[in-house]
């Protein structure tokens, strides 16, 4: 028999982490799994953009977003001090610095703070590059209170470096013009 969708164990605004334990809704920890959640729902738009191809970088998003679940099941646990995240090594973030030392070699200089956007592909991008910012808070928020694999905090802050460099990348590949702050405008 097929189980339902809707339990209406959360009509009450309670949810259940991994273990069965009932949390509220607005739980310090269900903001951190949520926003994991959240961008990685981003990333599945990002991923269908035919141009993304055309970057090489295809294969590396879905690998994140894989990655991006082991991190959302593992905040949704209670672990122990001192427990891995499952399926989260440092060759994860090596990926992560190997993309963007590979795109930044076919980058020009920064002359200044990149404004969001340019192409829709580098402003999806800068899209997953806020919402990972705002994930890697949350994690650091319920770090204060509960233990969280440091690898969790360096995977997330070398993951938005790369969002940023791939919108840039995309820009300079498909000769969209970037444009720079200008604090005069």
């Amino acid at each position: 028999m097929k189980s339902k969708v809707y339990t209406l164990t959360g009509d009450e605004g309670t949810t259940s982490l991994v273990g069965g334990k009932r949390v509220s809704k607005d739980d310090v920890r269900v903001e951190a799994y949520g926003t994991i959640d959240e961008l990685n729902a981003n990333l599945g738009v990002l991923a269908h953009n035919s141009k993304l191809d055309e970057t090489g970088m295809a294969g590396v998003i879905k690998t994140v977003m894989n990655k991006l679940f082991n991190i959302g099941a593992y905040l949704a646990t209670e672990n122990a001090p001192g427990t891995p995240v499952y399926g989260l090594t440092d060759a994860d973030v090596q990926l992560l610095e190997r993309s963007i030392d590979e795109m930044d070699e076919e980058l020009p200089p920064f002359r200044g703070f990149v404004l969001p956007g340019g192409s829709r592909l580098s402003a999806l991008c800068d899209v997953c590059r806020t919402v990972t910012r705002r994930a890697e808070r949350r994690v650091i928020t319920l770090a204060h209170t509960a233990y969280v694999d440091p690898m969790v905090l360096k995977y997330l802050n070398r993951l938005s470096d790369f969002f940023f460099v791939l919108a840039r990348f995309n820009n300079i590949q498909h000769q969209f013009e970037e444009n720079y702050w200008d604090k005069d405008a």
